[in-house]
């Protein structure tokens, strides 16, 4: 699940069952947003992500931190087809709160500046929500990309489940998406954590009792390159982790423990990778 280079770079591609997915009747709106920090060499695959999802209802801002590199021509190429917000921001939460307070939609979701989503996924979401009225998050496999946005590895995940989530993070934030109740009952992110926001609102929106589900489809991309946050700030990501462990689970855990917790998922998770790999399984 965690180990992202899997085969040498190949053209990406999705199955063509996925076309098929269209727009519900109803076609209820997306409130999408995207924190930017220079990452402009990236930035427009994102936007091209959503905006191509030829989707009738979706109000999508970029919200830029004020990038220096070549972000801002990117966001003014677009035109009248895209709103951004150039402001200073606090950080990622801070972003992203900020953002959300110019989109309106029932279903949200955040997609980093450097992720994209998979053709026709705002279709699949909106279904699947339309289908499951007492499922409050849903998330999805994901796929890795290099650089150049080609495929290097897939992860294939398993249902969900709550108590490994205690542990350890595995939800792919790039395929997540929730109702506007969840947000509103949350209050947003936890603007004091730069790294762990997303397993934050994940524990939280748990503990609360709001209904998780995996889809199994591959919703979203997500991006490995040299500067991606998740690799230069992971010191201070593990701190985050811990300290969410330590609230969530017990204040003495151990790595064993959380060895121990996982240890059950990650065995499904393995044969769900493997059941794909053999053509067993079709997502």
């Amino acid at each position: 699940m965690w180990t992202v280079r899997q085969f040498p770079p190949r053209q990406l591609s999705f199955p063509a069952r996925y076309a098929a997915t269209a727009p519900t009747k109803s076609a209820v709106r997306f409130a999408i947003v995207t924190p930017s920090f220079n990452q402009g060499r990236f930035i427009a695959a994102t936007i091209d992500s959503v905006l191509g999802q030829n989707y009738p209802a979706v109000d999508y801002l970029v919200k830029d931190a004020g990038s220096q590199d070549e972000t801002l021509a990117v966001l003014q190429s677009y035109g009248s087809r895209l709103r951004w917000l150039r402001e200073a921001d606090h950080g990622q939460a801070h972003a992203i709160n900020a953002a959300f307070q110019h989109v309106e939609g029932d279903l949200m979701a955040w997609l980093n500046s450097d992720d994209t989503l998979a053709p026709h996924a705002l279709a699949a979401v909106a279904a699947f929500f339309e289908q499951h009225p007492d499922v409050d998050l849903v998330y999805s496999h994901r796929i890795f990309i290099d650089a150049d946005g080609h495929e290097i590895g897939r992860a294939l995940l398993p249902r969900h489940d709550a108590a490994t989530l205690r542990y350890a993070d595995y939800v792919p934030q790039g395929t997540l998406f929730w109702r506007r109740r969840v947000w509103e009952a949350l209050g947003g992110l936890d603007e004091s954590l730069h790294y762990a926001l997303d397993w934050d609102f994940l524990l939280r929106a748990s503990g609360a009792g709001f209904k998780f589900a995996r889809m199994p489809r591959f919703l979203g991309c997500f991006r490995i390159h040299e500067t991606q946050k998740t690799f230069a700030w992971l010191a201070r990501g593990l701190k985050e982790q811990a300290a969410l462990r330590s609230r969530w689970v017990h204040p003495d855990w151990t790595e064993l423990d959380m060895y121990r917790g996982i240890a059950r998922y990650m065995m499904r998770q393995h044969l769900y990778h493997r059941a794909w790999r053999l053509g067993l399984l079709h997502c």
